[in-house]
């Protein structure tokens, strides 16, 4: 597997991020996340979109929202050939290291309830379900809420 490299997405990506979501994440919905969209929060000063590129071409990507109290996590997604190599902890990672500095200490997101890779992903990296959100996903899905305090993660790296 090639190195990853991390970097705020371009605005030429917000057409294959789309494609991405489309076929990764927003599977037998209508698609909302749309180019257009992600060229929005491309500008929002209070969002990032990262990029995790894998000898040129993009491995994964997530979407976070930073707000006084809390950051969202959007999206996420790793295409099928890089799951389980790392990409989502790195892009993660990246995530979360950047809502400390910014004085951002939780970070939310919701899940497919049926996605039990996802659900035990964010589990291992120390998120815990905070909920269950009947019909979130257009009325077609449940949603299970997830949340992670930085604060508490930070206490228990420095131990």
């Amino acid at each position: 597997m090639s190195a990853i490299h991390l970097a705020p997405a371009r605005r030429d990506d917000a057409p294959r991020l789309a494609a991405m979501s489309r076929r990764l994440i927003e599977r037998g919905l209508d698609p909302c996340w749309t180019a257009e969209r992600i060229e929005r929060q491309l500008r929002n000063q209070d969002s990032v979109v990262l990029t995790a590129r894998a000898s040129g071409h993009v491995a994964g990507f997530a979407i976070m929202q930073y707000g006084d109290d809390a950051a969202h996590l959007n999206l996420l997604a790793v295409e099928l050939g890089h799951r389980r190599h790392g990409v989502g902890r790195q892009l993660v990672g990246w995530l979360e290291e950047t809502a400390r500095i910014a004085g951002t200490f939780a970070i939310r997101l919701e899940v497919r309830a049926t996605n039990a890779g996802a659900r035990a992903f964010y589990a291992s990296l120390g998120y815990r379900e905070t909920g269950w959100v009947r019909g979130y996903y257009q009325g077609v899905e449940d949603a299970v809420r997830f949340s992670r305090d930085l604060t508490l993660a930070r206490s228990a790296e420095a131990r």
